[in-house]
C-alpha cells in the first residue's frame, strides 16, 4: 500500500503527464495505480490487483526472457514465465511500455515490513547486520530495461544504460510515493558501477559475495 500524499507526488513529477486512479473506497487515502509518460515511453505503477491481467501476464513473460533466458539465472519458475513468492498482492510493479504496448522495462518494489528478497534469500550480503524492516525502506528488485523489439544489448545484458538510468529515477519517484526514504537492493557489480556513474547516492550494506557464479552486492539508495 502507498501512503504519501497525492499532491506531494505530483510535485515530484514535473514535466510528466500523469493520471492517478484512487481506491474505490473513498475512506482510503492510498493510490494503487498510476501511469505517466516520459518521452515515447508510458510507465505504469501498481499492484497485481489493479494492473490489467494481460499486463501482469506479459510481465511474467518479459522477466523470464530477461532473467532466465538472457542472464541465465537459475530460478524456480515455470517455462516461459518468471514469478516468485515475493510477487504478492502488496507488491508494487513499475512497468515501462513502448509505442506498441510491449514491455521495455520493469522494476519491483517491496515493503521491508513484509518478507523480501534480501532478507529471505541473500541475508549474507548484509555482513551480519539485521535486515531493514521499516515503512521508510523499500526493496528494489527484478530491475531490467531491455527493449527486445530493438534487441539493443549492453555489456551487462540486463539493460541499456540510458533507459536504465531513466527507469531508476522513476523507480525512486514511485518509491517516494510509497513513503520510502531509502531503497535497498541486491545488484550485480555492473549495476553498482552504473549507479555511481549516474550520480545516485549508493552505500554498500556489506562486501560483495558470489552467488550463482556472479559477484553481487547489497546496498542502499537514497530516495528523499
Amino acid at each position: 500500500m502507498c501512503n504519501c500524499g497525492y499532491g506531494d507526488f505530483l510535485k515530484t513529477l514535473n514535466g510528466m503527464q500523469i493520471v492517478v486512479s484512487h481506491s474505490a473506497n473513498k475512506n482510503e487515502q492510498d493510490t494503487r495505480f498510476i501511469f505517466f509518460r516520459r518521452g515515447g515511453v508510458r510507465f505504469i505503477f501498481g499492484d497485481r490487483e489493479t494492473l490489467k491481467p494481460a499486463i501482469v501476464s506479459n510481465l511474467g513473460h518479459y522477466r523470464y526472457k530477461v532473467f532466465v533466458e538472457r542472464l541465465k539465472w537459475h530460478l524456480p519458475c515455470e517455462e516461459g514465465r518468471e514469478c516468485d513468492q515475493f510477487d504478492r498482492t502488496d507488491t508494487m510493479h513499475l512497468i515501462a511500455l513502448g509505442d506498441r504496448e510491449e514491455i521495455v522495462g520493469c522494476a519491483r518494489l517491496l515493503p521491508t515490513t513484509r518478507p523480501y528478497l534480501l532478507e529471505s534469500v541473500f541475508p549474507a550480503l548484509l555482513n551480519g547486520q539485521p535486515p531493514p524492516s521499516s515503512p521508510q525502506v523499500w526493496e528494489l528488485s527484478r530491475f531490467a530495461a531491455v527493449d527486445f523489439s530493438q534487441d539493443r544489448r549492453s555489456v551487462m545484458k540486463q539493460f541499456s544504460v540510458r533507459e536504465a538510468v531513466e527507469l531508476m529515477r522513476i523507480s525512486m519517484v514511485c518509491a517516494k510515493y510509497c513513503g520510502a526514504r531509502k531503497l535497498v537492493t541486491v545488484s550485480p557489480m555492473g549495476v553498482e558501477r552504473l549507479l555511481a556513474w549516474a550520480g545516485f547516492s549508493w552505500v554498500r550494506a556489506g562486501r560483495p559475495l558470489e552467488f550463482g557464479g556472479e559477484l553481487v552486492v547489497a546496498g542502499y539508495i537514497d530516495v528523499a
